[in-house]
């Protein structure tokens, strides 16, 4: 699941940033050079309204992409946990449950 969400963020930040580099805030991107078709068909102002839009959108979808990613993402176990985190601390010496005291012997 995690490839999926890299192959999805990385098709997302590449058609982000080709809609990026075709804007150009003075209208000479690929914007300006469709002028005399988007005139006829919907317009300059049109053009880059759509490129902004676009940029929102691909921005937006590359977050909650990133978000999204990180709860399918399993960590290793390499030392990220601390060890025996919730094992019970000793309190005292460690006494086996088999043994009796030693007897002194007599004579020594």
């Amino acid at each position: 699941m995690t490839i999926l969400f890299l192959i999805l963020i990385i098709l997302a930040s590449v058609i982000l940033g080709f809609i990026v580099l075709v804007q150009n805030p003075k209208g000479g991107g690929l914007a300006g050079s469709f002028a005399g078709l988007s005139n006829q068909f919907m317009g300059v102002k049109q053009t880059t309204d759509v490129l902004e839009k676009g940029t929102w959108i691909f921005a937006a979808v590359i977050g909650v992409l990133c978000l999204a990613s990180t709860f399918f993402i399993t960590g290793s176990d390499s030392g990220a946990r601390v060890p025996n985190a919730g094992a019970p601390q000793n309190q005292g010496p460690v006494i086996p449950n088999n043994t009796t005291p030693a007897q002194p012997q007599p004579g020594k």
